[in-house]
């Protein structure tokens, strides 16, 4: 079958040897006509005289017409019958490193968009619980709240303001009291609810880092729910002693969550039924749940703001103290 491929689709192998064929044929030719007018005038007999077979034409180039480009495009005679189709393409074999490479990613997604999902609801639920404690806050409020939940004194030596609920599993448990310890502790032992008076607090405001919240008796779970909490058993403001009022970072309002914010000198404005009493930070400490000395009684009017540290965290606690100004 011919070869009716144009010249630009051929490769430079098959127009090498096209131009050797047609070189190698031309010569033959001239030869030929050469040796027919030197027979016909120097041997009248030579055209009775056995004809010469030209040589054979080179077949090197046949070795390459099973290999590579020339075993689907070789050049073909004219007595050669025509393809009536061209020869199939091999199928592709499946890469199958490239198949595991794409499941794993798909799998990595499904993962992060899995964790992307449980983020969302986490904050979700936070924003919700916040909205709520945030409507059940009132200014002022003067509703009693329940006695704070605790042991006896000789088996409680942690911080209020903590993470657990109380009927969690596994919550905290109480920690004891070494002996020469147990009579400070009795001395901040939480009291019965005293009855509402002009002189307890029911306002906290902190314009440096924007709080205005409410204050309730009582610094237990319950308690801090609705606001920032007064230790039942301290100091009323402006009274001489320790004032000790506790609340949430993270949760139920996030009332005390900037508290870290506080510098030496800022100004605390605590309402009372019948005035507001002004106390500057003197003092600020990260220490641990167990240090429960910054609850003990004072000689001299200050308030103790007690809230847990860092943010979301709540290892530590984070104390300010700060004293009555005249």
């Amino acid at each position: 079958m011919k070869d009716r491929r144009p010249v630009d689709e051929l490769t430079l192998e098959e127009l090498e040897q096209i131009v050797r064929l047609r070189r190698h044929q031309a010569r033959i030719e001239r030869l030929r006509r050469l040796g027919k007018r030197e027979s016909a005038t120097l041997d009248p007999l030579a055209e009775h005289a056995p004809a010469i077979e030209p040589p054979p034409l080179p077949a090197d180039y046949l070795r390459f017409q099973d290999v590579g480009a020339p075993a689907q495009y070789r050049a073909q005679s004219v007595d050669e019958p025509e393809q009536a189709s061209k020869p199939r393409r091999q199928p592709r074999p499946i890469r199958w490193d490239w198949v595991r490479d794409k499941s794993l990613l798909v799998v990595e997604l499904a993962i992060l968009a899995a964790l992307v999902v449980v983020l969302i609801g986490s904050l979700t639920t936070l924003e919700e619980i916040n909205e709520a404690s945030g409507q059940a806050q009132t200014l002022p409020t003067l509703t009693p709240t329940a006695l704070i939940g605790v042991t006896p004194a000789v088996q409680v030596a942690l911080l209020p303001g903590g993470h657990t609920p109380p009927d969690s599993p596994g919550g905290p448990s109480p920690i004891e009291v070494p002996a020469h310890l147990q009579d400070l502790v009795r001395a901040i032992t939480p009291l019965p609810v005293p009855t509402k008076g002009p002189e307890q607090a029911v306002r906290i405001q902190i314009p440096k880092i924007g709080v205005d919240a409410p204050v309730v008796e009582g610094d237990d779970w319950e308690a801090l729910k609705q606001g920032a909490g007064h230790h039942i058993g301290s100091a009323n403001p402006g009274e001489s002693g320790n004032c000790i009022i506790s609340a949430h970072n993270d949760i139920f309002g996030e009332i005390f969550r900037d508290l870290p914010a506080l510098d030496l000198g800022d100004e605390i404005l605590l309402h009372t039924a019948t005035q507001v009493f002004r106390y500057r930070v003197t003092q600020k400490r990260i220490i641990p749940p167990e240090e429960v000395s910054v609850m003990y009684p004072a000689s001299s009017p200050i308030l103790t703001l007690i809230s847990c540290y860092p943010y979301g965290i709540d290892t530590h606690r984070i104390v300010v103290v700060a004293e009555l100004r005249p």
